[in-house]
């Protein structure tokens, strides 16, 4: 692999906050963007300068220039790309969740295994900035002994796309899954959902999904470890939270009721006023080089108005969008495996499918299958 890795953004709402990370980035190339609007797409190319353009998807994967594809197109199309560029010989980054069915996921980690080429889920919560500071407390052992994790996800989707409308809450979980695997490098072996409330009537047909929250537990691989998240769509008065809470024996991490506040850390053994101290988290734009440091603290553009709406409405997703760029191009360049890869994206989002299926058979076990599973 060259030092400079030809990057095609795929799908410019979303995708492009992350067009000029991918500029700044020292070992990345952003060479060409992808988006059926053409009219939006030639706006964007000319803002950021980029000449090479396709409305057409096939026609962007025959392009030999190309080394990998960053996929923010809607939900529904992420399997099917996915699969169409590893078939095609590029290395795959696509925004969450993996795929929309238990066989996509399947079919990813199979040929990433035939191919030897690389995927990665960007999911962004395993990169915010209260994630890093939770990962560092762990990995500097002031945690203790990890004893529960706890997450959740609830957001009002009433106004977004098409796709959206009545989709079965834990369908788009990886915002919560993927952070209780993420900090232990945890898999889920088995899963049990139960779905709570009912969604208004005209939503139920959509996806067959009547549930207002899904609510599971999710039991840990070769681990005594459990962890409980929970999911909502519509129909739920709450204002947008993605939260990851972790309990451990030395000290415990809660994250804030109210968007903005601090997260509370909790230690142990001290007289019961003091336990709880309001934390500020720190940001990480140490972990990253110069060129793309600015980015953990301020959106790709200048103004509210020309934000995407998760990226607002997410407080930003943490700062993780550097992080995440930096993940999947470092990956290429050395040689190594990214967080998540294949088998871990597959896990992180099978457990929502899987989920899902628990809840509608009343909160049935359902076991991971073995392709999610790291030594099967």
């Amino acid at each position: 692999m060259s030092k400079k890795i030809n990057v095609a953004i795929v799908g410019l709402g979303f995708g492009a906050e992350f067009i000029p990370i991918y500029q700044k980035h020292p070992n990345a190339e952003m060479y060409a963007i992808c988006q059926r609007n053409e009219e939006k797409m030639n706006a964007i190319g000319d803002e950021f300068g980029i000449d090479t353009r396709y409305t057409d998807y096939d026609e962007l994967l025959k392009d030999p220039d190309i080394d990998a594809v960053h996929i923010n197109t809607p939900i529904p199309n992420h399997g099917e790309q996915s699969i169409k560029a590893l078939k095609a010989g590029k290395h795959v980054a696509c925004t969450v969740p993996m795929a929309t069915t238990v066989e996509e996921c399947k079919q990813i980690v199979e040929l990433v295994k035939e191919t030897g080429l690389t995927y990665m889920m960007m999911e962004t919560v395993v990169y915010a900035r209260e994630f890093l500071f939770m990962k560092e407390l762990y990995d500097k052992g002031e945690l203790g002994k990890i004893q529960y994790l706890k997450a959740s996800h609830q957001q009002d989707m009433d106004g977004w796309p098409n796709y959206w409308p009545g989709l079965p809450p834990m369908h788009y979980a990886t915002h919560c899954v993927g952070p209780v695997l993420a900090l232990t490098k945890g898999e889920a072996e088995y899963v049990s959902c139960f779905g709570s409330g009912t969604i208004r009537e005209e939503l139920i047909p959509i996806y067959n999904s009547p549930f207002a929250v899904e609510s599971t537990h999710i039991k840990f691989r070769n681990s005594d470890l459990s962890a409980h998240v929970y999911r909502s769509l519509f129909d739920v008065a709450r204002q947008y939270r993605e939260s990851f809470e972790v309990y451990g024996s030395k000290k415990s991490v809660e994250w804030p009721l109210i968007e903005g506040h601090p997260l509370v850390v909790h230690t142990a053994k001290k007289p019961e006023p003091e336990i709880p101290e309001e934390v500020e988290s720190p940001d990480y734009a140490k972990y990253l080089p110069e060129e793309i440091q600015r980015f953990t603290t301020k959106g790709v553009y200048d103004t509210d108005d020309n934000q995407h709406l998760s990226f607002t409405q997410g407080a930003g997703h943490g700062g993780s969008h550097p992080h995440l760029v930096h993940e999947f191009v470092n990956a290429l360049i050395k040689g190594e495996e990214p967080y998540p890869n294949a088998k871990q994206s597959a896990n992180i989002t099978c457990v929502g499918i899987l989920a899902h299926e628990s809840a509608l058979e009343g909160g049935k076990q359902i076991s991971l299958p073995d392709f999610t599973l790291s030594d099967k």
